[in-house]
């Protein structure tokens, strides 16, 4: 493990971001509440497709249990009586 505890393999893993057109800059309103701060706009930064389904895997991984558990009997009871209650 090297520096901030990254192994050589992440220091030197590339970044899987796409590019984004930047933003177009808006005609700016003549309301000052209204108007941004400052007129400067950064370019977004998107994550690929594959990070997010990796991010997707490990979170379902993590979560899976929870999911599982279902949901509590008087959790269950209570939204029931929540629901009649809207409909009348």
């Amino acid at each position: 493990m090297g520096e901030r505890g990254k192994s050589d393999d992440m220091k030197n893993r590339k970044t899987n971001l796409e590019p984004v057109e930047p933003v177009t800059e808006k005609p700016e309103s003549q309301d000052p509440m209204t108007r941004p701060a400052t007129s400067l706009h950064k370019p977004e930064a998107r994550l690929g497709r594959e990070v997010q389904a990796r991010i997707g895997q490990q979170l379902r991984a993590i979560y899976n249990d929870v999911v599982n558990q279902g949901v509590p009997q008087h959790i269950s009871d209570l939204v029931r009586r929540l629901s009649d209650q809207d409909q009348d």
